[in-house]
């Protein structure tokens, strides 16, 4: 590393010792910098000042990761708090969930997509191999897609996973591996219009998830898709 990035992963306290040393010793103060952290990594049992700045890094980084995921977790429940203030749409309703047993292993995903006149699309089916946040989004993915083909608007969709909901309408980059179904699903939102995405508890997610454990338990090639009320739909 450099000096400059040196400089960067020192903490204050290092800097003003290093500018000490400069000057009892006559030193450059990167070369007192140095030394500073070169005592720094042996206390911390290193085995130089590369892997004490390498260590600084990766736990920035975790503090930077932690952060973002506290940050779509408040996002996800500021959604909520405005949906529940909000009077129920007089649209189409939607739920969502998605199971990975174990996790990451077998996807099952499960929906639920209810029309203002009777009108009854339920989804259930295999989608691989994968992590829950795979699963969760694979979930929604699919509702979305049976909402466009069924004109489902305006429509409210549910899902009891806020790290999912909280990605989707959260600024700046996506969720660790999640940017192409972020992607997807706001591509889709944007085609059907008029499309809020809600937060719920798991026990008023019930139908969704029992949708989406059938099809952990289910023949690897079932699909099920109910369709009441609506003729020559095709939403698996």
């Amino acid at each position: 590393m450099t000096a400059h990035d040196d400089g960067l992963a020192a903490f204050q306290n290092e800097r003003v010792a290093a500018r000490r040393l400069a000057r009892a010793q006559g030193m450059t103060e990167a070369q007192a910098l140095q030394a500073v952290l070169a005592q720094a990594a042996a206390r911390a049992g290193l085995a130089d000042v590369a892997a004490l700045l390498a260590a600084r890094q990766r736990a920035t980084q975790q503090e930077q990761q932690r952060r973002a995921a506290k940050a779509a977790l408040r996002h996800a429940e500021q959604l909520a708090r405005k949906a529940r203030r909000e009077p129920a749409a007089a649209g189409w309703r939607a739920w969502f969930d998605g199971s990975a047993t174990p996790n990451p292993g077998l996807i099952g995903i499960g929906a639920l997509l209810c029309g203002p006149r009777g009108e009854r699309i339920e989804i259930s089916r295999r989608a691989g191999h994968g992590g829950s946040s795979d699963a969760e989004y694979l979930a929604l993915i699919a509702v979305l897609e049976a909402a466009l083909s069924a004109g489902a608007t305006p429509l409210t969709v549910s899902g009891d996973s806020q790290v999912i909901i909280g990605d989707v309408g959260a600024p700046g980059a996506a969720a660790k591996g999640m940017a192409t179904y972020r992607t997807r699903v706001r591509n889709l939102m944007a085609e059907i219009g008029a499309v809020t995405l809600c937060w719920v508890p798991r026990h008023r997610n019930g139908d969704a998830d029992r949708l989406s454990q059938q099809a952990i338990r289910s023949n690897p090639d079932a699909a099920v898709t109910d369709l009441t009320g609506i003729s020559g739909t095709d939403a698996g």
